[in-house]
């Protein structure tokens, strides 16, 4: 039991997540309280969600594949889940670059006091958090009906499919 590419997926998977919400909602806050430290975490978040977004939809990829269509699974939900996370991919890389600028943007220079940057940039920040957050979301949801959601194992266990015994030495 080691290391393969579904369970390298659902690790990773959770970091862009996780990212987007909390950039998301750190950018709302610094908005409300135009308060310098909490946009800095926000950008900072997103520049980070940016960098974790392709190596998700990589181990995807390769858990995929890796996996080879089990009974289990209903055929079409990882491609819509794919479909999916690609499209939350490029909104993410995108929002990524916009919030590595911003991040920039709002560094003080030459002991100048610290604010946050122009009223576009903050817009655009704002814009492609959300967007970020809506496309993870919606990803992440037809992810999770890929197995805990699947209508065929909500139903009796189909004929011929033993069940599982636990590994010897495994305790009930």
């Amino acid at each position: 039991m080691g290391l393969d590419w579904p369970h390298a997926h659902l690790l990773i998977n959770h970091f862009p997540i996780i990212l987007a919400v909390m950039g998301a909602v750190a950018v709302i806050a610094a908005l409300i309280t135009r308060y310098h430290g909490i946009w800095q975490y926000g950008v900072a978040s997103l520049f980070f969600m940016g960098l974790s977004a392709y190596p998700a939809v990589f181990t995807g990829h390769r858990a995929d594949h890796a996996l080879n269509d089990p009974w289990y699974i209903v055929r079409g939900s990882i491609d819509r889940h794919q479909d999916a996370a690609e499209l939350a991919m490029w909104v993410m890389l995108a929002t990524g670059l916009v919030a590595a600028f911003a991040w920039w943007r709002s560094l003080p220079r030459n002991n100048e006091r610290r604010a946050l940057p122009p009223n576009w940039l903050r817009v655009l920040v704002l814009l492609g958090a959300l967007g970020s957050l809506g496309t993870v979301t919606w990803a992440s949801l037809l992810g999770g009906d890929i197995v805990y959601g699947s209508a065929i194992l909500k139903g009796p266990r189909p004929a011929g499919v033993p069940l599982q015994k636990a590994p010897p030495g495994d305790k009930p």
